[in-house]
This record gives structure tokens, C-alpha cells and sequence, in this order.
């Protein structure tokens, strides 16, 4: 079948909803289907080199504060055009929007588009003053959807607050045997205990003012603990943040390619979640689990569900410095128990893998272009 992906977020910079979209389009396209993903990106010849074959850059983006982040969107006359000119080369069998709800691309193609739409919701949170100015519009084009989807429970109340409809679970998806198999980086694992980060560690929610407190109680116990952190960021404020007593318990990696992150997600003995909220999901969860690294967490909703209510990592309270420290410590001092956390993890991230996601989305999509009337009409 022909599959238009639409994805709000721009492909200029790295994030969840786009690694979804991206992965997606992946395995669609292993399985024979044509894929066309939009999303916005620098549309230029030399930028649109980076993105891959199925991405059609829609042109660069503006930030809006959103989630207690940025998000890259592109909206506008513009846009509108762009959006309505793919849409017609595609002859798509379907369409599927991600995040509608963001002033976006994915608003843009509901306004467009006329047949089959399946529309996925990511963010568990979505306010602010711009997507506010825009929901006036929201609850008439999203009734017209074919079919709606959540990657989870947090994520599901959005449809139901913005139209009164509902959302059926469709999780995000994992590649497990890409995780499983990657090296450790050189010199890892190590003695003494590694435990590691991945994230926009200078984004509140993200934790990392509770992971580097619970640090602090760890280290003169654990002279060679190392914390390992990969992500965008300031380094020299973390640093700073950290002080000199932290300093040399740091190992600052930067931004790292999916590669590096399954790497990095093989060289550590611990995971550390310490989210403070937002988060609809929490696929770096599913990616830990995947690589066999046990996983500490904050206790958010979203985190339990990905979790299996904490048979397959540690729960600890959110925005507790000294019980994440505490869990830390038990988990380093207790392999069996870590071993245990790894066993059931890789049982519960078996139901994620993205061969697994891709079928359930297959057979989505077969679904509205079956019930589509133009679909009844050529039967017939």
C-alpha cells in the first residue's frame, strides 16, 4: 500500500515523535510497502542530503515552547501549499499523522486531506499559549479521523479532552536485536560502577539536578563511580552545576548516533530515568532494556506502564534525590537482583519490538481503507 507519514517535529534536530516516524517508515518499507514521510526540515539541496530517501523536507521550522520543551513546527500559507501538493503526488492509501494537536504540519494535512487518516497522539501534556490559540479548530477536523492512536495511557486523555473521542494503544516500537547486539565502548564495562544518562539534560524535566544530588550521597562511598551521560546540552553549566566534587565522576559523550547510544546503553551497569514529568511514554526505557542494562526510574505513570508496574526495573519516588541514591546503591550492590530486572525486561520489551508494533499499524491501516467509502464504491 502507499503510506503518507506526516511528522510535525522537525528532522533538523533529534527527538522521540521523529525516531518514531523514522523507524516506522523503516520497517513499512522492509516489508514492501511505499513510505513518504513530511516533516520539517531545511529544504535546501544540500541539507535535504541528510535526511533519508523517504523524507520530503517541508522547509524550516520555527520553536514553540511546548511540553516544557522546544518544538521545531512549521505552520503557515506555506506550509499549507507544501503540504497539499504532496499529498496530491502521493496517491496515498492512507495517511498517518502524528501529533495533530501541535499547530503543524500533521493540523495541516487533517485540513487537506480527504480519505483514510489514522492520527497518533505522542504528547501526554500539550499546553501552552501558541496550541491554545489553535484549538478552536481542533475538534472538528479530528472527529474526521479514521482511526486514533496513543503510545500510552498518559497520551490518551488528549483526544478525549480536545473532541470527546478516544484513543485505542499503539506503543512506541523498538528495534531489540539493535540494542542486544551492539558493543561496549572501549573500556567498558568497568570496575567500580557505571550508571547512565541519556536526554536534554538541560531541560528541567529531565531529571538531572536529581540525578547529580543523588550522585553527591553515592560518590564518597563509591570513590570510582562514573556517571555517563550522553545528550544535548551546555556542558561547561552541567559542569559547573556539578561542582569540583562531582567533576571527575562525569563523562560527558555529547550527542551520540543511534549507534553510539546502543553502545553507551551496553557499557553501563545502570540506567537512570529521574523525569521529573511529561513524559508519554519513555522509549529510552524500552532502548535500555533492549541493550540488558537494568533501569532505575522515577515513578511516573508512564514509566510503570513501560516498566510492567515495576517487575522490570526500579520504581523509586519522583524528584526524590536521596531515594534515587538509595536505589542506585541497591542494585549495584545486588547483581541477582539486577539480573532478575533483566530477565522480566526482556520478556516486556519483546511486545514492543517494532516488528511487533509495525503489524499492529498494518493492520490499522487496512482497516480504514477497507471502511473507506471510496474503497466500497470501487468494490463495487
Amino acid at each position: 500500500m502507499r503510506v503518507g507519514l506526516v511528522c510535525p517535529y522537525s528532522f533538523d534536530t533529534p527527538g522521540g515523535v521523529q525516531s518514531h516516524v523514522a523507524e516506522l517508515a523503516r520497517v513499512l518499507i522492509s516489508q514492501g510497502h511505499y513510505v513518504s514521510v513530511l516533516a520539517p526540515g531545511d529544504d535546501s539541496a544540500d541539507a535535504a542530503g541528510d535526511f533519508p530517501d523517504f523524507v520530503v523536507p517541508a522547509g524550516r521550522s520555527v520553536p514553540i515552547r511546548y511540553n516544557g520543551s522546544v518544538a521545531r513546527l512549521s505552520f503557515g500559507p506555506m506550509s499549507y501549499t507544501k503540504v497539499r501538493r504532496w499529498i496530491r503526488a502521493g496517491n496515498f492509501d492512507v495517511l498517518h499523522v502524528h501529533e495533530p494537536v501541535a499547530p503543524s504540519l500533521s493540523m495541516l494535512a487533517l485540513m487537506v486531506a480527504d480519505g483514510p487518516i489514522v492520527a497518533t497522539f505522542h504528547t501526554a501534556n500539550p499546553r501552552s499559549r501558541m496550541l491554545a490559540a489553535f484549538q478552536g479548530i481542533q475538534p472538528t477536523r479530528l472527529a474526521e479521523l479514521s482511526w486514533g492512536s496513543a503510545v500510552s495511557d498518559a497520551a490518551r486523555w488528549v483526544p478525549v479532552g480536545l473532541c470527546g473521542g478516544g484513543a485505542v494503544m499503539d506503543p512506541n516500537g523498538v528495534d531489540v536485536d539493535f540494542f542486544a547486539s551492539a558493543e561496549p565502548l572501549p573500556g567498558y564495562p568497568r570496575a567500580g560502577g557505571t550508571v547512565g544518562f541519556i536526554g536534554r539534560f538541560d531541560e528541567p524535566r529531565k531529571g538531572m539536578d536529581v540525578l547529580l544530588e543523588a550522585m553527591r550521597y553515592l560518590v564518597p562511598e563509591r570513590p570510582d563511580l562514573r556517571l555517563v551521560v550522553v545528550g544535548a546540552g551546555d556542558e561547561a553549566d552541567l559542569m559547573r552545576e556539578a561542582g569540583p566534587e562531582l567533576a571527575e565522576h562525569l563523562v560527558l559523550l555529547g550527542r551520540a548516533s543511534e549507534q553510539g547510544k546502543a553502545r553507551m546503553l551496553k557499557s553501563i551497569d545502570l540506567y537512570c530515568a529521574p523525569n521529573l514529568g511529561g513524559e508519554s511514554f519513555g522509549i529510552i526505557l524500552t532502548e535500555a532494556m533492549s541493550a540488558g542494562t537494568a533501569v532505575v526510574a522515577s515513578d511516573l505513570d508512564s514509566f510503570r506502564q513501560v516498566l510492567g508496574g515495576g517487575a522490570a526495573g526500579l520504581l523509586v519516588p519522583v524528584g526524590d534525590p536521596f531515594a534515587f541514591a538509595d536505589g542506585i546503591a541497591t542494585l549495584l550492590d545486588d547483581p541477582l537482583r539486577r539480573a532478575a530486572f533483566v530477565d522480566k525486561a526482556r520478556a516486556v520489551v519483546a511486545g514492543y519490538d517494532w516488528q511487533v508494533v509495525a503489524r499492529t499499524v498494518v493492520k490499522v491501516y487496512e482497516t480504514v481503507i477497507a471502511a473507506d467509502p471510496r474503497s466500497v464504491a470501487e468494490i463495487e
